[in-house]
C-alpha cells in the first residue's frame, strides 16, 4: 500500500508561482511512475504532468507545457510540481498519483495510476 500526501497549494495572483509537493509512504517509491492531475470547478479530472519511474521521461498537458515542471527526489520519496506563470484557469484541486504504468498512454490517463493523494487546492486570482 502506498499513501500520498500533497502540500503546497494556496492562493496566488496570476503570473505567480507555486510548488506542490507529494510525499509518499511505503517502499519502492523509485519503482512508481508519478503523475499530477487536476480537477477544476465543474470540470472532469485532467492530466497535468507525469514522470516515468526512472525519471528519464516527462510528459505534460499542452495547457501547462513550458510553465510547469515535474521532478522527483527518490531519496525523499517526493515528487514536485513547479508551477510558474500561473493563470486563473489553473485554479483546481491538484492530485498526485503513483502507478506502475510504463507507457505514455498509461502515464497520461488516470486509469494508469493505482494510488492517489487527497488533493491540494490551488487558486489563481486575476
Amino acid at each position: 500500500q502506498v499513501q500520498l500526501v500533497e502540500s503546497g497549494g494556496g492562493l496566488v495572483q496570476a503570473g505567480g508561482s507555486l510548488r506542490l509537493s507529494c510525499t509518499t509512504s511505503g517502499r519502492a517509491f523509485s519503482s512508481y511512475a508519478m503523475g499530477w492531475f487536476r480537477q477544476g470547478p465543474g470540470k472532469e479530472r485532467e492530466f497535468v504532468a507525469a514522470e516515468s519511474w526512472s525519471g528519464g521521461s516527462t510528459y505534460y498537458a499542452d495547457s501547462v507545457k513550458g510553465r510547469f515542471t515535474i521532478s522527483r527526489d527518490n531519496a525523499k520519496n517526493t515528487v514536485y510540481l513547479q508551477m510558474n506563470s500561473l493563470k486563473p484557469e489553473d485554479t483546481a484541486v491538484y492530485y498526485c498519483a503513483a502507478g506502475l504504468g510504463r507507457s505514455i498512454v498509461r502515464l497520461t490517463t488516470s486509469s494508469g495510476y493505482n494510488y492517489w493523494g487527497q488533493g491540494t487546492q490551488v487558486t489563481v486570482s486575476s
